[in-house]
């Protein structure tokens, strides 16, 4: 790998870590993550209501990783984006990068699931060989504008620019159609929402922020991501990457949402413009 591209990507890297701006004064602990969910009926229910230790030795309780897997869902547009009670989608930002995106691959196929990478162009071109290997193992693939720039202090051309070189950075790389797209930062505007709708890519908001971008601890982040989806019951969970806390709480994480009953949906893209002129 050249000079160049390792400097490039730890620029990138470094711009993403600190993308929250905010106070890094939250904390948790494990003795209280994962607080008993209303309503669980189990078989297991004592082991359901149980904190979820973040150690190994916990994971390899996980004993139907297959019953977390759920439906394929298929989108267009934003309208198609309709989840059921107990129906998450999990989505991570702002990579690939190096050994980070590869853990959660590894996570991700121990408990059957699949999720969809929202991967800044830079960083994509920067890792081609991460990016490849999300979509070889069979999950979705979007853009996340090329350089991580907040489009709603940009011009509406300049931003666009950068929409549209995240996209086709990424598409070069996985050659995969980057469909989907999230705002950085989640800084949109009405009139970059409608130029994305028309040119055929699909917005992929968000219900549940992990905020797995405070300085905090796994347990922290494993805790806020389980209490806010409880009080919304379903959604786009948002997550990143390029974090090693969102690693190491993943396993947790997931044995939760299986315990409390939730099924982890995939997303598909399908350009339905393109489907149209080619049948016409």
């Amino acid at each position: 790998m050249s000079v160049r591209v390792l400097c490039v990507a730890a620029a990138v890297a470094c711009l993403l870590s600190s993308c929250a701006g905010r106070s890094q004064t939250e904390s948790g602990s494990l003795a209280t993550s994962f607080a008993p969910a209303k309503g669980i009926s189990s078989p297991k229910k004592a082991e359901a209501d149980s904190p979820v230790a973040l150690t190994p030795v916990a994971w390899g309780r996980f004993n139907n990783p297959g019953s977390l897997s759920g439906r394929t869902l298929t989108a267009s547009s934003l309208s198609d984006l309709k989840l059921a009670n107990k129906e998450v989608v999990l989505t991570f930002d702002d990579g690939p990068m190096p050994k980070k995106t590869e853990t959660i691959l590894s996570i991700l196929d121990e408990y059957h699931v699949k999720a969809t990478f929202l991967m800044v162009g830079q960083m994509a071109k920067a890792h081609p060989e991460i990016a490849r290997k999300v979509v070889n193992a069979g999950h979705t693939i979007g853009s996340h504008t090329y350089r991580h720039a907040d489009l709603q202090h940009l011009s509406f051309d300049a931003a666009v620019a950068e929409i549209e070189k995240g996209r086709d950075a990424v598409t070069s790389v996985t050659h995969k159609d980057a469909g989907f797209f999230r705002f950085p930062y989640l800084a949109d505007t009405s009139r970059l929402r409608q130029w994305i709708a028309s040119n055929g890519m699909v917005v992929l908001d968000v219900q549940i922020d992990s905020k797995d971008y405070f300085g905090v601890s796994p347990a922290a982040v494993a805790t806020r991501t389980m209490n806010s989806l409880r009080a919304h019951g379903k959604g786009i969970i948002l997550l990143h990457d390029i974090h090693a806390r969102t690693a190491a709480m993943l396993p947790a994480l997931l044995t939760q949402l299986s315990a409390e009953g939730y099924k982890v949906v995939r997303l598909r893209y399908s350009n339905s413009s393109m489907m149209m002129a080619w049948l016409n």
